[in-house]
């Protein structure tokens, strides 16, 4: 039965808000804002045609507070709520109780989300699928005697992982048996103080990795698509930092099965909704199933750019009951994007945030540029949350125009007052390995140091210099002329030098 969504409460903030109410607005939806006592000015809280505090800054007191913003939606007579992604996108209990408030989650089901949550559970769930698995344990180390057998099986490096979790948290590649036991320590450690839950488990390391996801799409009549892959394989700290779709190292015939793949893993958790199947490639673009990822995923804009789709209609579509508006067989692949994230973060100083006051935020424009983001000029980058200011976008008929385009947009691209991720991405898309599809999730640690995010003077700073060198020059020998002029002709010669200057 389709049951029509008029009004919307997003239960996040800043830039995945507005996205998603951009797309409200386009479908005549209404929307509600939520907001912390941090985010009162933010552009999400104006935009939206509602809007309601629910809380002090800290995330605890207030997005997550998942109680409070259900509360706060069947007060406003909210049809569904939207989660975005971080935050409670990814919790069950949320999902649940928002259906049992007689709302709509605009997300897969709670049983989905709880199956795919735990790396572990998710591999026994998709394993009669026949999907390639990284070689490792089957369920979390009880035994490290054993687990010590199985790392030797099948040969160091081994990773250990967290169960739950993600973001790089509770993870420890151990290089032999002798550092087996500090690393288990502190993975589980890790798990602990990060997720409450400290099941760790092992699986093969894989020394050239990259780290390809596919974007899946389901509906609640058993239809399941893929809309191709994106590559994520630069990071920083286990997360991403420059995206695009498609890879340029995947043939044909591996997309098609590395889709085939992703659709199955859905089917395994009767998905609905859009998900993303992360997969780990090796050198010899073998590809493992890593995880799934049960939102939207912050790079989906790159998915939207090469197929024409707006994913978050789609979600909309498919909450209110409806059959996916596309088949497998209308999608293909139309040019190149590639998505930067900004964020307020110092590459020089190990890519710690640098958050602050953003005194000039100019955004680039023209064909082919999208910029998403949820802050204004003149705003402070709270300390509370992600230190994301936007995401970059840029499009191209083909991956080097794509390349062109997103170093224009970078260069246009004016933020002071905070350091970011832009300096990097300059130095990234310019990098041979880059360029030649030829690189894996250890490029920061490969190719990059500070030193290299030294500026060049540009051509243009040249020019400004000469101007000014001239102007300071013109100065002096006009000084050192007034020397024998009368006081009031010196005078009148300094106004002239001083506007000329100013000019």
């Amino acid at each position: 039965m389709i049951k029509s969504i008029r009004k919307i409460l997003i239960a996040n903030r800043g830039e995945i808000a507005v996205r998603v109410m951009r797309t409200a607005r386009e479908m005549g939806i209404k929307t509600v804002a939520v907001f912390s006592e941090a985010d009162r000015n933010f552009p999400h809280v104006k935009y939206a045609d509602e809007a309601v505090c629910i809380g002090p800054a800290a995330s605890k007191e207030s997005y997550l507070r998942g109680d409070k913003i259900i509360e706060v939606a069947k007060s406003l007579g909210v049809d569904a709520i939207h989660p975005g992604y971080g935050f409670l996108s990814e919790n069950a209990d949320f999902s649940r109780k928002v259906q049992e408030a007689g709302l709509i989650f605009i997300g897969p089901s709670p049983e989905s989300i709880e199956v795919m949550g735990d790396k572990l559970s998710s591999k026994h769930t998709v394993a009669k699928y026949n999907i390639p698995m990284v070689p490792g344990t089957p369920d979390a180390i009880t035994d490290r005697a054993a687990a010590k057998a199985k790392s030797a099986e099948i040969g160091y490096p081994v990773l250990i992982k967290a169960s739950a979790g993600g973001g790089g948290k509770g993870m420890r590649v151990v290089e032999n048996e002798a550092e087996f036991d500090e690393q288990m320590d502190r993975a589980v450690g890790e798990a602990i103080s990060s997720f409450g839950n400290g099941a760790c488990f092992i699986e093969k390391y894989i020394t050239k990795p990259k780290h390809i996801e596919i974007q899946v799409m389901g509906d609640k009549h058993g239809n399941v698509v893929h809309l191709f892959e994106r590559e994520c394989s630069i990071q920083r700290r286990h997360q991403k930092v420059v995206e695009e779709a498609p890879s340029a190292v995947l043939t044909p015939e591996i997309r098609e099965a590395m889709g085939k793949c992703a659709v199955d893993v859905a089917k395994a958790c009767n998905y609905y909704g859009a998900g993303t199947v992360e997969f780990i490639v090796d050198e010899d673009l073998n590809f493992y199933f890593l995880e799934m990822n049960t939102r939207l995923q912050v790079e989906h804009p790159v998915t939207e750019m090469i197929t024409g789709i707006d994913l978050v209609k789609e979600m909309i579509y498919v909450a209110e009951g409806r059959e996916l508006s596309f088949k497998q067989e209308d999608l293909k692949i139309n040019g190149h994007a590639i998505e930067v994230r900004v964020c307020a973060e110092d590459p020089a100083n190990n890519f710690l945030p640098d958050v602050g006051l953003l005194q000039t935020y100019v955004r680039p424009q023209g064909n082919g540029v999208r910029v998403d983001d949820g802050i204004e000029e003149g705003m402070e980058i709270p300390i509370h949350y992600d230190p994301m200011i936007a995401k970059l976008i840029a499009y191209g008929k083909d991956r080097t125009e794509a390349i062109e385009k997103m170093l224009r947009a970078i260069d246009e691209f004016k933020i002071t007052g905070v350091a970011t991720t832009l300096p990097f991405c300059t130095f990234a898309l310019q990098h041979e390995a880059f360029v030649s599809g030829k690189f894996d999730t250890r490029f920061v640690g490969l190719y990059f140091t500070p030193e290299v995010l030294q500026k060049q003077v540009s051509t243009a700073e040249l020019e400004i210099a000469a101007v000014l060198a001239s102007e300071i020059l013109k100065r002096k020998q006009n000084n050192s002329s007034a020397q024998s002029m009368p006081a009031t002709t010196q005078t009148s010669q300094w106004r002239r030098n001083r506007v000329t200057l100013r000019s």
